[in-house]
């Protein structure tokens, strides 16, 4: 009997884990419906800042900055909590192979994420390590922290060839070059005939134009590893799951045989005690 109720304690116990972690596959899906409308609208927002550009840049493509002598540096957006399968060491992979295959200067890598920096503990090109959004609105926070970082490493170097590395769909990781910026925009023929009125000189406008691009193509990069990252915590969950539930199916079974057997026990022992009790000599 002791061990059949060591096995019903048990069978509470993943019980109550499950539904701890069911509660947090919710939330995770929740997360990733919620982010997934945030996402359609900054792909609006930097829709339009690169169609205004390629206008600008159509009149004048002379005022795009050089993209030759730069300091390559990689943001890597990784996750701040687990149950994401291997999230973070895709990126880590992708990081690896993306550096062989583009030899160049020692590049500087900007970590966001604990458990991704966990596994670049000790890496000296890891010039910041920030903390990662858990939730949509931790991420406007970690926004502000990457521009300063970048606007440090800014001051110390002449031209900056920033990358993002991040999950950016179910198809896998992507590599998006931020700054310097504009340069992977298709040239388009003139929409107009005549060069368009600037109140700012087109140098001016470029340069504020690349402010709100590197705004807009962050939250958006941010986003999107953070519905991904959700997305992947649900899957995982799930099996997670599914798991306990198979465990707690064994063990009720396991617990029913161990029952069937006390029964079986307790039934022998009251016909033991009636074949002793009929066969017993009377006295008197």
């Amino acid at each position: 009997m002791t061990h059949r109720h060591d096995l019903e304690r048990q069978r509470h116990s993943l019980a109550e884990i499950r539904d701890i972690m069911d509660s947090m596959r919710t939330l995770a899906y929740m997360e990733s419906r919620k982010l997934s409308r945030f996402l359609d609208a900054q792909h609006a927002v930097v829709d339009s800042i690169e169609s205004a550009a390629m206008d600008l840049l159509g009149w004048y493509p002379d005022i795009l900055p050089d993209a030759g002598d730069t300091t390559p540096v990689y943001l890597v957006i990784g996750t701040e909590r687990g149950f994401c399968g291997d999230f973070n060491h895709a990126l880590l992979r992708s990081l690896q192979s993306t550096l062989q295959a583009q030899p160049s200067d020692e590049p500087l890598l900007i970590v966001t994420g604990r458990k991704l920096h966990s596994l670049l503990e000790g890496d000296a090109r890891v010039v910041s390590a920030l903390e990662g959004a858990s939730v949509a609105e931790e991420v406007t926070s970690l926004l502000g922290q990457m521009v300063s970082v970048l606007a440090t490493l800014q001051s110390k170097h002449d031209l900056l060839a920033v990358h993002c590395l991040y999950h950016g769909s179910d198809d896998g990781i992507a590599m998006q070059k931020l700054l310097p910026p504009f340069h992977h925009l298709p040239h388009r023929p003139l929409p107009f005939s005549h060069p368009p009125l600037l109140n700012l000189s087109p140098e001016a406008l470029l340069g504020e134009l690349t402010d709100r691009y590197l705004f807009a193509a962050l939250h958006g990069i941010l986003y999107a590893s953070l519905m991904m990252e959700n997305q992947r915590r649900v899957t995982h969950l799930e099996g997670a799951v599914q798991h306990l539930d198979d465990q707690a199916e064994d063990l009720v079974r396991k617990c029913n045989v161990l029952r069937q057997e006390e029964i079986i026990e307790e039934i022998e022992v009251i016909l033991l005690g009636a074949t002793d009790s009929v066969g017993s000599p009377r006295w008197g």
